[in-house]
């Protein structure tokens, strides 16, 4: 979806008028940004959702998009680059229950003392992040369908044992 459609549907909800009041900009404006930009040949304005993406993409700093999901209560984690595995399902599952031990490790060394410090609390994010981003790739190789050769040997296997 565009920038300006989702500002669209956004609008359908909100009122575009107290949008313009509560940010002091012109209804105009406000309405331009739900047109498609100038360059697709529409009369739209570059809106704060594009803005917002070309700093990022000029950054490539993900940060950015962490304050804006912070904004609405929510996080940010990067989608995997690399969906394609060997296809071995129970390393893979290794691997996520690992990354899990290793933040429980983390948070019981780091409360050991009964105290979290801020050094503390970035550790226990760094991990956080990290099974966050471990759980993602295997969630995502799941819904893309790489583990279905696992699946069809597996059946395949089991077939030919009850014959």
């Amino acid at each position: 979806m565009q920038s300006h459609e989702v500002l669209r549907e956004v609008f359908k909800k909100t009122s575009a008028k107290q949008i313009a009041s509560d940010m002091n900009l012109s209804l105009s404006l406000i309405y331009k940004w739900t047109e498609p930009p100038v360059d697709d040949s529409g009369s739209g304005a570059n809106n704060p959702l594009d803005r917002v993406g070309q700093l990022i993409r000029s950054t490539h700093d993900p940060r950015i998009a962490q304050w804006v999901a912070e904004q609405t209560g929510g996080f940010f984690i990067r989608n995997p680059a690399n969906l394609a595995h060997p296809g071995q399902l129970i390393p893979l599952t290794n691997d996520i229950v690992q990354e899990f031990a290793d933040m429980l490790a983390t948070i019981a060394s780091s409360a050991a003392d009964n105290k979290i410090t801020p050094e503390e609390a970035k550790k226990i994010r760094a991990r956080w992040e990290e099974l966050k981003s471990v759980t993602e790739n295997f969630v995502r190789a799941c819904e893309s369908g790489n583990f279905g050769e696992v699946q069809r040997a597996a059946a395949t296997t089991k077939a030919s044992e009850r014959t």
